[in-house]
């Protein structure tokens, strides 16, 4: 049993409340349990209860043994001077105060149902590749289900635009600049995130702007920054890459960019297919910065879906057309349609979250998520469990709220923080 269970327990009072007593015999009326405190200090603040004839307004600490106290140093902390109540799983030890006085014990052992006992065990004693309550689901109502997947995508989505906004003070309060460095990184779709971050870095958006009329140099430019400039064997008599070599050599120069340049072997190219490969993206990310001259304005007025992926759609160069690497020969299309898709899934819609909480316009952040309901479902290896135990699952909405119920939900068994984890605990239990 982990602590955690008893802060759950005492929290929605799913315990047997008959002739309830402290270890020393006093009687006990729960009038309010307190809420439960996120900082440093007792677990629960402003409870108020009645203790014999005296009522009680304070603090309420959990332990799984009341010997846990004197283990946790409270014995010498003044902060647990407010506690008037000790709830534990067993009652071992005798706590006292700062000044020696007797912290009131109340043991809820004997007072739990076996039936929700086994529940909880069973949630979380399933194997990790298991969604814990697969066992249950068939007690759990639809609503309840869909429910959760909602709370989940909100949170999912208030934590990307939560880094939006971070990402947006690092960049000095620029919402252009915070689109093109999350646009950016965004190409790199997973497997070159990491080097495309810092390519934003290398690359700054004042001197991409000076250049993004002119492709020649928006490619010398991205292409340089990104290492793939470099002379190499088999790009040696390629015209186009030595055009572009003189022209990133002089601009880099020029915004003495030499000492950030990338190195080639940053690039994940492995496992990928060519269509995939990061080249292939830089050339895709190299059109559209020359297409678009605006990025932000574009991405936060877009009225819906199709006029976001015709943003997105913008023809290749001549060159990398017909390159997926520099030097080697490929045919290579514009950027497709499920990769623009997940563009708005990863950047428009936390963008349009992040600047609708700065402005202070929460009806923004509506029509955001309403986006996500008009792309369609995402399927893969963390979304087909839920499908398996037939959770709906008809949108890029549904889709991100189960992706976030796995992550912060089902895979940490944060069992006891799921509207499902909760219903299935409740059913049977025994509280009077």
């Amino acid at each position: 049993m982990q602590e955690d269970f008893l802060h759950y327990i005492w929290q929605h009072q799913y315990f047997d409340k008959t002739n309830l007593r402290t270890e020393g015999g006093e009687p006990i009326t729960v009038l309010r349990p307190g809420n439960r405190n996120a900082d440093a200090g007792p677990d629960f603040l402003g409870a108020r209860l009645q203790i014999g004839e005296v009522e009680w307004n304070g603090a309420v600490e959990i332990h799984l043994s009341a010997s846990d106290w004197p283990r946790h140093q409270h014995q010498t902390d003044p902060k647990y001077d407010q506690v008037v109540l000790h709830v534990v799983h067993t009652a071992d030890y005798v706590v006292r105060r700062t000044n020696h006085t007797v912290v009131p014990t109340l043991a809820l052992g004997p007072r739990l149902a076996p039936e929700l006992l086994r529940r909880y065990h069973a949630l979380l004693g399933t194997p990790p590749a298991t969604l814990p309550c697969a066992p249950f689901l068939t007690q759990v109502p639809t609503i309840t289900r869909a429910m959760m997947v909602e709370r989940a995508l909100l949170e999912r989505v208030e934590q990307k635009a939560a880094s939006m906004e971070a990402l947006h003070q690092q960049l000095g309060g620029d919402w252009e600049a915070t689109a093109y460095h999350a646009l950016v990184v965004a190409f790199g779709f997973q497997k070159n995130n990491e080097p495309l971050a810092r390519l934003a870095k290398a690359l700054p958006l004042n001197v991409v702007r000076r250049h993004r009329h002119d492709s020649r140099q928006l490619e010398a430019l991205v292409f340089g920054q990104a290492g793939f400039l470099q002379d190499m064997a088999e790009t040696e008599d390629d015209d186009y890459l030595a055009g572009l070599r003189n022209e990133y050599s002089f601009l880099a120069h020029k915004y003495n960019l030499a000492a950030t340049v990338l190195p080639t072997h940053a690039w994940n190219f492995l496992r990928l297919r060519p269509a995939n490969f990061p080249t292939v993206r830089l050339a895709q990310l190299t059109a559209l910065l020359h297409a678009r001259p605006t990025l932000f304005d574009a991405l936060l007025t877009a009225a819906d879906v199709p006029t976001l992926e015709q943003f997105f759609a913008t023809p290749l160069a001549e060159y990398w057309r017909e390159h997926y690497r520099p030097g080697r020969a490929g045919k290579v299309a514009m950027l497709g349609r499920s990769s623009a898709q997940l563009l708005i899934i990863n950047v428009v819609v936390p963008l349009r979250v992040a600047f609708a909480r700065y402005v202070g316009q929460p009806e923004l952040t509506e029509s955001a998520v309403t986006l996500l309901t008009q792309l369609p479902a995402e399927r893969n290896h963390l979304t087909a469990p839920y499908e398996a135990l037939e959770f709906g699952h008809r949108s890029a909405a549904d889709s991100q709220g189960l992706l976030a119920l796995g992550r912060y939900y089902c895979e940490p068994r944060q069992c006891l923080r799921c509207a499902i984890g909760s219903h299935v605990l409740r059913q049977n239990r025994v509280v009077r």
